[in-house]
């Protein structure tokens, strides 16, 4: 196969990815959409950040992942506090009720992959374990290279 439709049917593949995402989403609860349940995963990953760090990692608008993170501390989930380096400024802390939501979130996706997967041998499943893990390291290097 030539590198030109080895790449064409790799980009058909990825843009399809968005049947998964929308599989993925529909175990969420309700009253925690996928934008917010990013915002939890996020500060969960990275620890206590500004709002303008949530959206440089959520690759949005501010305005977006301003309306997110309303959402998570409308419901208790995150909290705004003082910057202690600018006190004008907030910092965006998870707090125990979004560490529950959290494990509500993983629960869930993990029910559904288990139940999605369960005819797929356990290398595939780390086979692509690994590589979705390499290809969003990939796009994360090309960020870094093109900044």
């Amino acid at each position: 196969m030539d590198r030109g439709n080895r790449y064409e049917d790799l980009a058909r593949q990825v843009s399809a990815i968005g049947a998964v995402k929308r599989g993925l989403a529909r175990v969420l609860p309700t009253e925690c959409p996928s934008g917010s349940a990013i915002v939890l995963a996020l500060l969960n990953h990275h620890g206590d950040m500004r709002m303008g760090r949530v959206s440089e990692l959520m690759a949005v608008d501010m305005s977006v992942s301003s309306r997110h993170v309303a959402h998570t501390v409308d419901r208790g989930w995150v909290e705004r506090l003082p910057d202690p380096a600018d006190k004008r400024s907030r910092i965006l802390h998870l707090t125990g009720a979004g560490e529950d939501m959290l494990a509500v979130l993983d629960r869930r996706l993990t029910d559904m992959l288990t139940r999605t997967l369960a005819e797929w041998s356990d290398e595939d499943v780390e086979l692509l374990t690994t590589l979705l893990a390499r290809l969003r390291d990939s796009f994360g290097d090309c960020r870094a290279h093109h900044a």
